[in-house]
């Protein structure tokens, strides 16, 4: 098991009105996709996935539980976290036209691998999904570096429609050879329902309650897999086979819920 790193907070950005940046120095290498366990003293620790800007390490947080909200209120520039890993797999760029999907704080998870992508040479299409405009994620770093289509679910940006019937549009204007998804997963569904459809490839980035990151504590499973250890990066093929996909996934206490 990686041993956890203590390092200073040196920036915090506000991306939207629930999403922050929280900037570092950790300097390790890591594949598109893979997350790190973040600790956040005096609380709890959660799985992040990392992401660059520039040279500084980041992980973008979405406001959503108690231990995130109590990180968005709490954590100041100097404070300090730990970090331990990188863990898990990335995503498998084997494509040469990109589709990138994302809704809500999917950008996260995916902003290092379209990075990576356009540095290859790779022609990527970005769609990016959110309730209102305000609560888009990444929206000019995307626009600078791929083709970026924006949906919005008032209208107030880009076509008044869910992300997925924008991402299905691109599919039907665009020789899309790979498609790369991360977001809420009856999101992700669909668009991996719709690339099994048309025959593309897909990737998909699962997110289940984790304890340990590393195997042993079992509480991220789905379908007999271990999100922390086989994923978090899953194949369409994978995905078509799992019955909890898209439909249930697991409470702190391991009882299976609906989405």
């Amino acid at each position: 098991m990686n041993e956890m790193e203590i390092v200073e907070i040196e920036k915090i950005r506000n991306e939207t009105p629930t999403i922050k940046s929280f900037f570092f120095d950790w300097g390790k290498d890591f594949e598109p996709g893979q997350f790190v366990m973040f600790w956040i003293p005096g609380r709890d620790e959660i799985p992040m996935v990392p992401s660059r800007e520039g040279d500084q390490d980041r992980i973008t947080v979405k406001k959503r539980g108690d231990s995130t909200a109590f990180l968005h209120r709490n954590t100041e520039a100097e404070d300090k976290i730990g970090i331990r890993g990188p863990y898990g797999n990335g995503y498998s760029l084997d494509g040469e036209k990109i589709l990138a999907v994302m809704g809500g704080s999917g950008g996260a998870s995916l902003i290092s691998a379209i990075t990576r992508a356009v540095e290859d040479g790779k022609e990527v299409h970005s769609c990016i999904g959110a309730e209102t405009e305000e609560e888009l994620l990444f929206r000019e770093e995307l626009s600078d570096s791929t083709r970026l289509h924006i949906a919005t679910e008032d209208g107030s940006a880009g076509k008044e429609c869910f992300v997925t019937e924008l991402a299905a549009d691109v599919m039907e204007e665009e020789d899309i050879d790979l498609v790369l998804t991360c977001g809420p997963e009856v999101m992700m569904k669909k668009v991996v329902d719709l690339c099994l459809e048309k025959g593309i490839k897909v990737q998909a980035s699962l997110e289940r309650y984790m304890k340990c990151g590393i195997g042993i504590c079992d509480s991220c499973t789905i379908d007999g897999k271990q999100v922390c250890k086989d994923g978090p990066i899953f194949k369409g093929e994978e995905l078509d086979r799992m019955e909890e996909f898209g439909r249930f996934e697991r409470a702190k206490d391991g009882r299976l819920k609906e989405i």
